[in-house]
């Protein structure tokens, strides 16, 4: 298998554990919070990553290069992760599966008008396959309160996922041409001193720091930050570097499936004959991508 398909795979993997721990943790801390935590925990992780695998502190770009960098990493962490936090808290982690559908075609439509880039029919096939397979899956829980959550968290969770898209792809020249331990470290980075920065006059910094304060919830909270905005994250952002946005998007749509078995196993989710439907042609899309 092609280095980017595996790396894009493996990102699903690695985001779909940290969605289910993320879900769990969001029931003892509200999203900013919660994403300030995972944000300083992916930081210090890359910069361990960037000492150890021998990458330069510091590169050189022009300073254009760094404004894109510091609007990419507002938008796609900072903004988007939040909403996403929020979208899980009032959707559960199944239906947020649900919403996730948007994630490729929103890469793939971000990627055709920043790129031009079009997906041959093999792949669209793939891809129409995945995102169906996601939709027949998914089912309405109990986890949602109300039809107004209902609402806003779909709302939340795809207003997420396009401004993921063209944070990412905003800075996907920059991705080829440098480490992708850097670039991923320097976005996260910039993501976590505006969050704090602008969260901190909006919110008490003992509310701010309530992540790192519950001890009590660390054995979830460290293995999700470090699971997905850390491993995910560079498995993701490799993806890019690698593949076309459409088919890398393909790929990462995967982690619904995933988490749709994750959610069976250990949010005790039933897994219907729905589920079962939608994992298959899910499984069926991703095969005609990879081949193909």
């Amino acid at each position: 298998m092609p280095q980017g398909d595996f790396y894009a795979i493996l990102s699903g993997v690695f985001w779909s554990v940290s969605v289910i721990l993320m879900r769990v943790s969001g029931l003892s801390i509200p999203p900013v919070p919660l994403t300030f935590f995972k944000s300083a925990v992916a930081v210090s992780c890359f910069v361990v990553a960037v000492l150890v695998v021998g990458d330069p502190v510091f590169v050189r770009l022009e300073s254009e290069a760094y404004v894109r960098l510091v609007i990419s990493a507002v938008l796609g962490i900072s903004i988007a992760d939040t909403m996403f936090s929020a979208a899980l808290n009032r959707l559960g982690a199944s239906l947020q599966a649900l919403a996730d559908c948007i994630y490729s075609p929103a890469i793939a439509g971000v990627g055709f008008l920043m790129f031009g880039e079009l997906l041959g029919p093999w792949e669209m096939a793939g891809g129409a396959l995945v995102v169906a397979g996601v939709a027949i899956g998914m089912r309405i829980t109990a986890d949602v309160k109300s039809s107004r959550d209902l609402y806003v968290g779909i709302a939340l969770a795809a207003g997420a996922h396009i401004i993921m898209a063209v944070g990412i792809l905003m800075v996907r020249d920059l991705i080829r041409e440098h480490s992708v331990i850097w670039i991923s470290g320097v976005r996260f980075m910039i993501a976590t001193v505006v969050l704090g920065v602008v969260s901190g006059f909006r919110m008490p910094l003992k509310q701010l720091f309530l992540g790192f304060a519950r001890r009590d919830t660390w054995k979830m909270t460290i293995p999700m930050a470090v699971l997905g905005p850390f491993a995910a994250t560079l498995f993701w952002v490799a993806g890019f570097k690698y593949l076309t946005a459409g088919r890398a998007a393909i790929y990462n749509q995967l982690s619904t499936v995933f988490i749709i078995l994750l959610s069976f196993f250990f949010l005790r989710e039933k897994l219907t004959l729905r589920k079962c439907i939608g994992l298959a042609l899910a499984v069926l899309g991703s095969v005609l991508v990879a081949t193909h």
